[in-house]
């Protein structure tokens, strides 16, 4: 039995979910597809996949292999397109994480650029603010925002995007509006709990160093759009990035308060795991990010419009 048949068929078989999918897939019969797994799974000694009359899972062995297998299918592929054209046309699937608010909000646009571009590229994406392991699922780039914290991954600078304190226009004429950031402490702040002080808004005096007022927590939330509509629905004062703010700040439901103070930037970077060989696919679309967002960010001239 042929080992890239074997191989093939399994990757086929997770990726449609049935065997019947893969057969068609791969323009064979199902009892060759089920065959060729069969004998993948006898020659390795583990079971890949939980087979019922109703379902088809994989084990947490099948997983890890099916990671690794579709990699190996998808290089080869790329290796194929190389060797017919000068650099190879982009193609294969590219898994990319997203943190949620800011995948939703602005990667559409260069995702469909960039799918324009390389029609033969196929996105898999992953959007959440946990923090992904690249290595164990998979994953060829993702994008994060703030500090990094994996030493063991290579990141490239994509931008750097402003932080705002806001409100609601309703919340300040019935709360006041706080002259200095110590004052915070006095009024309802929603507060996003994924950072590692949530409860503690943070900005740089006239030397330079970092001063922190501890608030008090009126709402805490994993997700920035949510705790931004809770401002605007008047129930308290956030800091958060302008990338999520700037639309309500620019429809004048959030006003920026505080201005005169320096609140820290956060930097956004594209970070993928050290591999001897970087794929084409992966290389460019970190290229195309770098250049799509080379210039001063739409939504930070939004809030410079406001201005925040």
């Amino acid at each position: 039995m042929d080992r890239f048949e074997d191989l093939q068929s399994f990757v086929a078989v997770v990726e449609t979910g049935s065997f019947t999918a893969a057969a068609d897939r791969l323009d064979a019969n199902k009892s060759a597809v089920s065959r060729r797994v069969s004998a993948l799974e006898e020659r390795l000694g583990v079971q890949l996949l939980r087979r019922t009359t109703r379902s088809l899972n994989l084990t947490d062995t099948g997983r890890s292999f099916y990671e690794r297998s579709s990699r190996i299918l998808e290089d080869l592929l790329e290796a194929e397109s190389a060797v017919v054209q000068e650099h190879g046309e982009l193609r294969g699937r590219l898994r990319v994480a997203l943190p949620l608010s800011f995948g939703i909000r602005h990667m559409g646009e260069p995702i469909d650029r960039f799918n324009t571009l390389h029609p033969r590229v196929r996105f898999d994406l992953d959007l959440s603010d946990r923090r992904v392991d690249l290595l164990q699922e998979g994953i060829d780039v993702a994008l994060r925002i703030g500090p990094l914290r994996d030493s063991t991954l290579i990141a490239r600078r994509l931008f750097e995007t402003h932080t705002v304190v806001a409100a609601s226009p309703g919340y300040l004429a019935q709360h006041g509006t706080p002259t200095s950031p110590q004052a915070l402490a006095d009024h309802a702040c929603l507060v996003y709990s994924n950072l590692p002080e949530p409860d503690r808004f943070g900005w740089y005096d006239e030397r330079r160093e970092l001063q922190q007022v501890k608030v008090r927590v009126a709402m805490s939330a994993n997700n920035g759009d949510m705790l931004s509509q809770a401002a605007a629905d008047g129930l308290g004062i956030i800091m958060q990035p302008t990338f999520i703010a700037h639309e309500r700040i620019r429809d004048g439901v959030l006003v920026p308060i505080l201005t005169d103070y320096e609140w820290p930037k956060t930097t956004a970077w594209a970070v993928y795991p050290p591999t001897r060989h970087l794929s084409y696919r992966v290389r460019e679309f970190i290229d195309f990010l770098a250049d799509h967002f080379s210039d001063t960010p739409y939504w930070d001239k939004d809030c410079d419009d406001a201005p925040c």
